[in-house]
């Protein structure tokens, strides 16, 4: 930069060409943006540049958004937002006036500064619109609202809240007096869920002079304050829910605490997932904009990723929508208005944009709901894909760079009953309603010239927005958007569940399943199969795949048919392959964990051949024929098991290297998919009765586990084969810095090891990247030291391990099966009730009497099967069934009895590095394929404040470094 001229000269002159040096061809608007992207130290510094920077560095809204994005305890704003967020920094203030003294300076102007400036303070008394076109309507019917409002358009609906004690005590006063002291969530875009004690809030909200306020918006307020729950009732027209059904800690968020002042509000929006909403206004005034489906408001991006489907949306904050772009709108363009007044209820139907201006200081409450109105579209924006994603908010704008005569093909194919051809992949993310100009000088309106709206006109109708699926993703293999308020398993279970629970709507069930599962798809497979195998069909009753997992499972009589899809035919092939592997070694050496498995009845291969689905046995060994065509995929065909454990460990070696992109894309649809059926066990999984199951059952279910274990662990490993062996260790691969190993540096570790410590060597490579991308609730801090913590090379690591063994690697709540039985005294004996055992089926049907007492009986689903670390099992057990216990990790040592290092190591000696218990346990959980760590800060809140990686260790698994077992 140039220098600049004294501040204390007075001089007209625009000081900004001198004060910006060569960034003056940048607009404020940008700059403004950079410096938003830096740090507030570094923001501080560069304020001491030059006259402009100063002025640019020192604006509030800036600062609001340096300290949002540091923010990560409870706030409380101290005046201005410069000063909180070096009170978020633990900085200390002088209380030297002079140095506080804001400096001044002639000569620059900037109008985006001075427009901000005005959103900041201006007042809207104004803006009252009273002669809004959204209806009214005033002791509305159930019927007369579903046939004239439900799925088709807003309404205001007067008089639902009458009756409630919040029309009267849900005012800032009345709120402030009872629950001052609570912590409420905000609203404000940030990583983090802030938090500020409501008499703070207040504080703020009387005080600040912001553009865009905080505003408080609390999925979590029933929990915070729960009598808040008993003074509002769901009005009778909105109680049909169907996600009811799911436990509330597996519902997504549905109802939220909304509380703010003048000029905050929600900018331009689609409720998640499609769902429709209600919110009734308690206090204050709202002003409410609405465009119906695929009209994308006029200054909104949507941007929809290609690889997942995840939707974002770029929007203007709503004051500044209000007053810089609807004043730019044609009468004919203008959204549906009203403005909300206290006691009324406004319904927002599925897909509907809307934005939400408070005129004054407001307090309202609002839900999400599913219904059979728009229970299909929520599926389908479940699915996988994106082009379906981006046509059902964005509208015709999303087809931008497709011709108007594919759509009329798709659509002349839907109105004959034939299936829909796929639509040509789009290159394009981005969507923007802006008037564009033609070559002519008129514009376009949001819309390209490829684009022909007089011969195809959009429809949020589901059979037309089906459409634009992407028939060769599927639901099993594909990824599943971070955007989608549930995941994929959370997804499988409510279908599920639904399916068992509301027999009367089945028929709109399957409509959904289909679209989010490909249900159809799977149950013509399931069928094949069952043909094929002379077992009988699936019922009504077991047409949807069941269980959280993903792969597809059919419950079909006595038997459970899984068809494995899970990341594409390769991994699919080594799946059951060495799944078939260990059950033939559980039967040589005759462990007894084989009575805790599952029979395997048949197994085998369905592809499709001519577009006929077909069958083929396959027991593991060998190579199927169907396979020959993809010869590439076998490399020792002199194997027993070509697919068996060890080709397994190799393809999960090769799979650590890859991104997730090319991890999707080996995936090769579902031509091709290997099954296996096992018999049905009776009773349920653990997941199902978890919360109503006693002390003792869980302790002798630990006690179970841990003999289970020990049953597999003792288990031989095949023999590595040689050439397996040779590959491995004549490849120089990179070690996690990047550098090439160095055979004469490296420790002798035995022949078994050397693929699984190479595997966590190329996991190490990319571990900040994969948990900055988890995020939340991962302490950034922590993120920042994870590289220092694990060690550079394992392989130059003394394990002290006993041995490799074979490894579940999945032993879950939902893998997990559990009988009933009846206690016949107190002094423990029991008796086996084989009635009462067979009215208690795998899929959870109703008992015809309580349930006393229950126990564990099988491990399911052994598709996971590695090699490795014994000690790596214990993650999900901990984690996931033990939920963290340390008595229920103890009771599960005390019957494991193995050592996990060898004999006459001190593992717990803290010199010994990999040799301590926790420290490996630590180690794998942060190199995880899973996001258990996400799991760990979950469970163990309080170490989102933890400062180091040995912190965390010692709160997970430092029990672990007193155990010695036994040989």
């Amino acid at each position: 930069m140039r220098p600049e001229s004294s501040p204390m000269e007075i001089d007209q002159t625009d000081r900004r060409p001198a004060a910006l040096g060569d960034l003056r061809i940048l607009p404020d608007e940008i700059l403004c943006s950079i410096l938003t992207y830096l740090t507030p130290r570094d923001v501080a510094r560069l304020s001491c540049v030059s006259s402009v920077m100063y002025i640019l560095c020192n604006e509030e809204p800036l600062w609001m958004s340096l300290c949002i994005d540091i923010a990560d305890r409870q706030l409380q704003y101290k005046g201005s937002w410069k000063r909180t967020a070096l009170d978020q920094l633990n900085v200390t203030f002088e209380n030297n006036e002079s140095c506080q003294k804001p400096l001044h300076f002639n000569g620059f102007n900037s109008v985006f500064l001075y427009r901000r400036l005005y959103r900041c303070y201006t007042s809207l008394n104004g803006f009252y619109y009273d002669t809004g076109n959204v209806e009214r309507g005033k002791n509305l019917s159930i019927d007369e609202f579903r046939d004239k409002y439900d799925g088709q358009k807003p309404v205001l609906i007067g008089g639902l809240a009458d009756t409630w004690p919040a029309r009267t005590t849900w005012t800032t006063e009345e709120l402030l007096k009872k629950y001052g002291d609570t912590a409420f969530k905000l609203s404000q875009r940030s990583r983090h869920k802030i938090r500020m004690k409501l008499k703070d809030y207040v504080s703020y909200m009387k005080v600040q002079h912001d553009e865009d306020p905080l505003y408080i918006f609390d999925e979590k307020f029933g929990e915070a304050a729960p009598e808040l729950l008993k003074e509002y009732t769901v009005p009778s027209m909105f109680k049909e829910d169907f996600f009811d059904v799911l436990d509330m800690d597996q519902r997504p968020s549905f109802r939220w605490l909304i509380m703010g002042p003048e000029r905050s509000g929600a900018s331009w929006h689609v409720d998640p997932s499609l769902t429709s909403a209600w919110n009734t206004l308690l206090c204050g005034r709202k002003r409410w904009a609405l465009y119906p489906p695929g009209r994308v408001p006029l200054g909104v991006t949507v941007h929809v990723n290609e690889e997942d489907g995840d939707v974002n949306i770029d929007s203007p904050s709503s004051l500044q929508w209000w007053l810089d772009f609807y004043p730019l709108l044609a009468e004919e363009d203008k959204p549906i208005e009203c403005t909300q007044l206290p006691g009324e209820t406004i319904f927002v139907p599925s897909g509907w944009w809307h934005c939400v201006l408070n005129l004054e200081t407001t307090v309202a409450v609002t839900q999400n709901f599913v219904n059979s109105k728009n229970f299909e579209f929520v599926c389908l924006d479940m699915a996988p894909g994106y082009r379906h994603k981006g046509v059902c908010r964005a509208g015709l704008l999303a087809l931008d760079d497709i011709s108007i005569e594919d759509v009329r093909k798709n659509m002349l194919s839907l109105e004959s009953g034939l299936s829909c051809s796929d639509l040509s992949r789009k290159d394009k993310r981005i969507k923007v309603d802006q008037p564009r100009s033609s070559e002519d000088g008129s514009t376009i309106d949001g819309v390209s010239k490829g684009i022909d709206l007089t011969q195809v006109e959009f429809s949020y109708d589901i059979n037309f927005l089906a459409m634009f699926l992407d028939k060769d993703q599927d639901h099993y293999t594909s990824l599943w958007s971070s955007s989608n308020s549930i995941g994929q398993r959370e997804m499988r279970e409510w279908l599920s569940k639904l399916w068992g629970e509301k027999p009367e709507t089945r028929d709109l069930i399957w409509k959904g399943a289909c679209l989010a599962l490909n249900a159809d798809r799977w149950y013509a497979h399931a069928t094949e199969i069952c043909t094929f195998h002379g077992l009988p069909l699936p019922t009504d009753d077991e047409r949807l795949p069941v269980g959280t997992g993903s792969n597809p499972v059919y419950l079909v009589g006595d038997n459970v048919i899984k068809i494995l899809v899970e990341e594409g035919l390769e991994a699919c092939l080594h799946s059951l392959g060495t799944e078939l592997e260990f059950y033939s070694s559980l039967q040589k050496m005759n462990s007894p964990l084989r009575n805790h498995i599952p029979n395997v009845l048949s197994s085998g291969i369905l592809f499709i051949e001519n577009g006929l689905c077909k069958v083929q046995c396959w027991d593991g060994k060998g190579i199927p024929e169907v396979i020959a065509n993809f010869r590439p995929l076998v490399e020792h065909e002199q194997a027993d098991y070509p697919f068996g454990l060890w080709s397994k460990r190799k393809l999960d070696y090769r799979k650590a290297g890859m991104s997730l992109a090319e991890l999707v894309s080996t995936g090769n649809g579902t031509t091709i998919c290997p099954y296996v059926i096992t018999q049905r066990c009776k009773g349920k999984i653990y997941a199902q009765i978890r919360d109503s199951i006693s002390w003792e059952d869980t302790l002798n279910l630990a006690s179970f586990l841990g003999e289970q274990m020990r049953n597999l662990h003792l288990v031989p490993c095949p023999d590595l084969n040689d050439l397996t062996l040779l590959e491995t260790q004549q490849k120089a691969v990179p070690t996690a810095n990047g550098n090439l190993e160095d055979d004469e540096d490296k420790i002798c570790v035995p022949a078994e090891w050397s693929l699984f410590l190479k595997t966590l060597n190329r996991k190490k490579k990319d571990v900040c990247d994969r948990l900055t991308k988890w995020g939340d609730p991962i302490p950034r801090e922590l993120i920042e030291k994870v590289k220092e913590y694990i060690p550079d090379d394992l392989q130059k690591v003394e394990m002290g391990v006993r041995s490799c063994t074979w490894i579940h690697s999945d032993v879950m709540d939902d893998n997990i099966h559990m009988e009933p039985f009846s206690l016949t005294s107190r002094s423990g004996g029991t008796t086996d009730d084989p009635e009462l055992i067979d009215n208690v089926s795998a899929n959870g049907s109703n008992l015809s009497e309580p349930i006393r007492a229950w126990r564990p009986t099988h491990i399911l689903d052994f598709s996971g099967l590695s090699v490795g670390d014994p000690i790596a099992d214990l993650i999900p057990i901990h984690l996931d069934i033990f939920r963290g216990d340390p008595h229920l990790l103890k009771q599960f040592l005390d019957s494991y009895k193995l050592p996990f290092v060898k004999t006459g190591v001190n593992a717990s000696a803290k010199s010994n590095g990999f040799q301590r218990l926790s420290y490996r346990a630590m180690c794998y959980c942060i190199l995880h394929d899973e996001n258990v760590l996400g799991a760990i800060f979950s469970t163990w809140k309080k170490l989102k404040m933890a400062k180091s990686w040995e912190e965390v260790e010692e709160a997970v698994w430092g029990d672990l470094n007193s155990y010695t077992g036994s040989c």
